[in-house]
């Protein structure tokens, strides 16, 4: 918890994300990842050598462009709804949040450097789908469910939790209130559709109103995740843009609905990706925090640090 009460992009250290680590072991190196569980991956050699590499090439970007690295745990796959359907227990589901917290820190005593602080964020996925949850909790459900997770974390040292792909405010507002309760940073990412509206319908705006609202603006920041610069750049405005710290977008320019259909990777151009977010960056003048989501990967992130380097 080296960062926990003073997380370097909060004082305007630009920092990198990764990319799209599950679309890169899945279509690059040909790791299968049921229900698209990364953690799955370290259960066998190869697919932790791949994911050590995958890391690895973050965290050079990272010190080569002295910038911060916010490493994020496997974890989105990890709570307790898609553990069941894997056939995990909880005690393996926890070991799992131990592992992975471990392997962050052995990587960050490997590159940290004074320009390059390294943060240790523990991921959380939806409850449901990323893209069209069948079933929406209430803020309440959404506390109790995700609070064994954000309890891991805390526990095992984490420096922050980033709550990603949240679909509609509620499940956000839980688990917000969630980090709340062990005093723990966390972000909101959400995911929107083509029309830059929540896949619940919700205009971004309201979302991050309205978990601002019911806890009292306890998120760190908030960022925009899983979708392509296009689909949301136009909504960027009014004073709620100022909470916005981050972004990971997509490569593809194509919807939810397409994405989950297509048996290939779209990896659009890493150049235009860079390019567009040194636009966006106009748009929000407290964005720090930049990295890729699906279809993304080193090459998105260093072209990113490229365009956006001044």
């Amino acid at each position: 918890m080296k960062y926990r009460n003073a997380l370097p992009q909060l004082a305007g250290k630009k920092m990198i994300t990764d990319g799209g680590l599950e679309t890169t072991l899945i279509f690059h190196d040909g790791i299968d990842l049921p229900l698209f569980a990364a953690f799955k991956a370290l259960e066998t050699d190869a697919g932790i050598a791949a994911m050590d590499a995958y890391m690895e090439r973050f965290a050079r970007i990272a010190v080569e462009a002295k910038r911060g690295f916010i490493m994020d745990t496997p974890t989105w796959r990890a709570s307790a709804r898609w553990a069941a359907e894997l056939g995990l227990s909880q005690d393996a589901l926890r070991a799992v949040h131990r592992e992975a917290i471990c392997t962050l820190n052995r990587l960050r005593d490997r590159f940290e450097t004074g320009e390059s602080p390294f943060v240790v964020n523990g991921v959380i996925g939806p409850q449901d789908d990323g893209y069209a949850p069948a079933r929406v909790l209430t803020a309440e459900a959404a506390e109790t469910y995700h609070a064994a997770q954000v309890g891991w974390f805390n526990e095992f040292g984490a420096d922050m939790a980033s709550a990603i792909t949240m679909t509609y405010a509620d499940e956000a507002i839980g688990i917000a209130s969630a980090a709340k309760t062990f005093g723990l940073p966390v972000a909101i990412a959400f995911t929107v559709e083509t029309d830059g509206r929540l896949p619940s319908g919700e205009a971004l705006g309201d979302a991050i109103r309205a978990v601002d609202e019911a806890t009292e603006n306890y998120p760190a920041y908030f960022m925009i995740n899983c979708a392509h610069p296009d689909h949301f750049a136009n909504v960027l405005q009014g004073d709620w843009t100022q909470r916005i710290m981050g972004l990971r977008a997509n490569a593809s320019r194509m919807s939810h609905a397409e994405l989950d259909a297509s048996d290939t990777l779209d990896d659009g151009d890493p150049v235009e990706i860079g390019h567009l977010y040194a636009g966006l960056s106009v748009l929000l003048p407290n964005l720090t925090v930049m990295g890729g989501c699906c279809g993304t990967d080193h090459r998105h992130v260093a072209a990113i640090c490229e365009a956006t380097k001044t």
